[in-house]
């Protein structure tokens, strides 16, 4: 039922290996871990069902877009179920990847043998933290689901959902357990792509916000009794803040690829403004999906990033250049964003804005588009998860993605290799002024502050506002948004500022519009849950219980947008 154990030693040629004679040693332990971060990589062959894609759609910062075909998108922005089985990539990658993270935990100890302590101790810590990490996936999308913490309990085919409170008690304690257990071992050093102690004390603090905003909670219960407080998460965090070594980059323009140099020599944009990109293993990245140099669809061994192939421009030609690589046009910029970013006096000059989105009509006003296909265009693209070109060495071709000089293939497909973020350090510090409400703490300001200082913009008084602004300039488009707003209870911002867009859909000129009543299919699906896959209820026989407000009458089909009803 939960695609357990299928395939677990698929990452590599373990044909005479099974579980009587692995893990036997420190390498096994090395590859066993490793095939549970690969999970993170499965979900991208289905980008559309991916958590990230899910959540920065969600959101009042991007339209679902696309043509008339992509209704993944556009039923995410709408909460509307597009496909059969819909969201079955999620919720079968996410169980496989929890599947391994218990045999993990179950077999760590047949290793007698470790260079160090501290290598079987942060390999633990890995483990925990990844089981944490799928769960909290799987909550925030589904809310109550089977909680599977032995390899055993997957074989179980009539598992019904555990509470909310259940699930998040076990990711706390997990989270917990991958924080007391971890070396202190400061970046790089940690690991560079590896969960480490630091990740731990801050996915901590986001899964704290989430449950105690949304639940109503005043903390976050363990599974094995008490619970974790505020003051506690506080602690981590400035723990994470003052001895992990993760800082701030000194441009945040510079996280992200079109800075990079072999685009950046041909984007007047990176010119004016001196940007150095500081590549995808940067001190302010604390974890991410990693993606591969070589080809491959499978979904047990997909490398490169789909969500950036989705969001990329469709059709495009050299004028659409650095953002030329083609895709779906997904995720069109909400224009209330832009506008409301402009006109905000505390944002005054904000490089951020111009760094985050880019105004087609202003820096590419000679690529056409795909008047033939595009809906719900806002002439603004996002930046920061775009595909970008780069020409060759001697200037006569262009690159079909700027990775070829890092490594990768000329496709404009498996060439996207930019990792995908879910916490940077940023974040960090924006968490610590919201539960300290604004207390110093990284070079003598805020950590409010201190990111606003890096942006050129002055210090503010703390309030929740100034917090909740700052965290939806800073970190559009990585996927935080829409849960921030669900624990905010902010989520009618949707429907105020998607509502009335300026848009294009093929070549006719209207405003953004919803096909339902938005508020009220939030309010139906239990504060935005979205459908548990189809097939997985029936194979249960009604043990597992469909989500609320997913019955008939919720299907999104080809067609369905409003701009071409007669």
């Amino acid at each position: 039922m939960l695609g357990g154990c299928d395939g677990f030693l698929d990452t590599v040629s373990l044909t005479k290996k099974d579980t009587s004679n692995f893990p036997v040693n420190e390498t096994d332990a090395v590859q066993m871990v490793n095939g549970i971060y690969v999970i993170m990589n499965s979900n991208l062959s289905d980008p559309e069902e991916d958590p990230f894609f899910i959540f920065d759609i969600a959101s009042d910062d991007r339209l679902g877009g696309g043509s008339q075909s992509n209704i993944g998108a556009q039923g995410v922005d709408r909460l509307m179920n597009s496909y059969t089985n819909w969201m079955l990539p999620c919720w079968k990658q996410r169980y496989r990847g929890i599947y391994r993270a218990n045999f993990a935990l179950e077999n760590m100890d047949k290793i007698e043998n470790w260079s160090s302590p501290d290598k079987k101790n942060q390999l633990l810590c890995e483990v925990y933290f990844l089981r944490a990490w799928y769960y909290f996936n799987l909550a925030q999308v589904f809310n109550g689901v089977p909680l599977m913490t032995a390899t055993a309990d997957h074989s179980e085919t009539h598992t019904p959902r555990n509470t909310p409170d259940e699930i998040y008690a076990q990711i706390a304690s997990d989270l917990k357990a991958a924080i007391e257990v971890a070396p202190n071992t400061k970046y790089p050093d940690c690991g560079i792509g590896h969960a480490s102690k630091w990740v731990a004390e801050g996915m901590m603090a986001r899964v704290w916000l989430f449950y105690t905003g949304f639940y109503k909670k005043s903390e976050l219960p363990l599974a094995e009794g008490g619970s974790v407080s505020k003051s506690q998460v506080v602690s981590w965090l400035e723990d994470c803040i003052k001895n992990s070594g993760h800082a701030l980059v000194s441009d945040q323009r510079n996280l992200w690829p079109y800075t990079n140099p072999y685009t950046a020599k041909d984007y007047k944009y990176d010119q004016d403004n001196n940007l150095n990109w500081e590549s995808d293993e940067n001190v302010e990245s604390m974890f991410a999906v990693k993606m591969g140099n070589k080809a491959s669809y499978d979904e047990k061994t997909i490398r490169h990033n789909r969500i950036v192939e989705f969001y990329g421009l469709r059709k495009t030609t050299e004028a659409a250049f650095p953002f030329s690589v083609q895709g779906y046009s997904n995720g069109p910029v909400c224009e209330k964003l832009w506008t409301d970013w402009a006109e905000d006096p505390d944002y005054a000059g904000d490089y951020r804005r111009t760094g985050s989105i880019c105004d087609r009509l202003v820096e590419i006003p000679d690529y056409p588009g795909d008047k033939a296909k595009e809906v719900e265009n806002t002439n603004l693209l996002a930046k920061k998860y775009a595909g970008c070109e780069a020409w060759n060495e001697d200037h006569t071709a262009r690159y079909l993605s700027y990775a070829k000089y890092y490594g990768s293939e000329n496709n404009r497909q498996t060439g996207l290799t930019q990792s995908l973020v879910w916490l940077r350090f940023a974040d960090v510090l924006l968490m610590h002024s919201e539960l300290t409400d604004g207390a110093v703490v990284y070079n003598g300001k805020s950590g409010m502050n201190a990111v606003r200082a890096r942006a050129g913009l002055p210090d503010v008084a703390y309030s929740l506002e100034a917090l909740k602004k700052e965290r939806r300039y800073e970190l559009c488009f990585e996927a935080i948004r829409w849960n921030d707003l669900r624990r905010w209870g902010d989520v009618d911002q949707i429907v105020k500022n998607q509502e009335g867009n300026k848009v294009l859909n093929e070549k006719y000129e209207g405003t953004y519009q919803f096909t339902n009543d938005y508020m009220q299919r939030y309010t139906e699906t239990g504060g935005g849950f979205f459908k548990i896959p189809e097939d997985q209820v029936v194979l249960t026989e009604g043990t597992l219980e469909q989500n609320p407000g997913w019955g008939p009458g919720t299907n999104w089909a080809k067609g369905d947008l409003p701009y071409f009803k007669k």
